[in-house]
């Protein structure tokens, strides 16, 4: 018995209500759709349906049969579906969404060698800090940097990590000093990030792994990552900020990190698109393209 085959027809025969139904759909014979149900039936030793010359309804154990096998052809589908399109050559418009600060220093640098490996594909790339909802806004592909996943309707793939750095310039340190504990940070003047999950609490962890939150009062908010940095590199305040924006500052001196005793947790860089059974092409090329361009230690953290 083609088990595979058989699976096929039992799944038909429950979704069309007959055997006579199911023979139309798999362009057989009603005798060929009672012998593959017959032979199930006897391969398990046990009845899966209850039929009479009206009525066809489901036992026990066919319901527990069929929602397996409905999962198990799922798969198979699935699987023919991946190899199939792993041989099509990816085309048309990708439209990606991306913080913008990220897009402009980490991704705008990629775009021509991808356009270089897929010439038949069209990049639509939108930078804007606030999470989007991509399937509402006709993304096909989102760049997030979040401490947490995306939600249960989307997939992910992590593509890097990134580390977040309390830090000031020499300017500033030089007049005010530099906290030596997070309980001193109220005294001094800090730079927020409208965006961030805990808001004006600042989170850090020691070396024991206990958590110090503490709440400062922010001179100076803003939803952009890069007017924060222009401020702690004025000499304003005192920022926290992943090393993808103030990675290069820290290396070049402009900006001196501060309570080396502590670390805040660091997030990462994740592709999330929409959940789909058969992910796109274009999509498919585009996460594969960006994990191996971030591969290793990213390029903000390299010395």
């Amino acid at each position: 018995m083609d088990r595979l085959r058989a699976f096929e027809v039992f799944a038909t025969v429950v979704a069309r209500g007959s055997f006579v139904g199911a023979a139309d759909a798999l362009n057989t014979s009603p005798a060929n759709v009672t012998r593959y149900v017959a032979e199930l039936e006897g391969y398990f030793g046990a009845r899966l349906l209850n039929r009479n010359s009206r009525t066809l309804s489901l036992t026990e154990s066919g319901e527990d049969f069929y929602e397996r096998c409905r999962a198990i052809l799922d798969e198979v589908a699935e699987t023919e579906a991946l190899i199939s399109s792993s041989a099509l050559k990816p085309r048309g418009r990708l439209r990606i969404n991306a913080p913008l600060s990220f897009g402009i220093l980490h991704l705008a640098p990629l775009w021509p060698e991808f356009l270089k490996q897929y010439p038949e594909m069209k990049l639509d790339v939108g930078l804007i800090d606030r999470v989007v909802d991509i399937v509402e806004e006709g993304y096909d592909l989102a760049i997030r940097i979040a401490r947490a996943g995306a939600p249960a309707s989307h997939s992910t793939r992590k593509l890097a990590a990134s580390r977040n750095i309390l830090c000031a310039s020499p300017d500033y340190v030089a007049a005010r000093g530099a906290p030596q504990v997070p309980a001193d940070l109220p005294e001094h003047s800090c730079i927020g990030y409208t965006y961030a999950a805990t808001g004006d609490d600042w989170q850090f962890y020691d070396g024991n792994g206990r958590l110090h939150s503490v709440r400062v009062s922010c001179a100076l908010q803003s939803n952009n990552g890069d007017t924060a940095r222009a401020a702690a590199l004025a000499g304003h305040g005192i920022i926290w900020q992943p090393t993808f924006l103030v990675g290069e500052d820290l290396r070049a001196g402009r900006l001196v990190p501060l309570l080396p005793d502590y670390r805040m947790a660091d997030i990462d860089v994740l592709a999330v698109y929409p959940s789909r059974r058969y992910l796109s092409s274009k999509v498919r090329v585009m996460v594969d393209f960006l994990v191996k361009a971030f591969a290793g230690v990213p390029p903000w953290d390299r010395a």
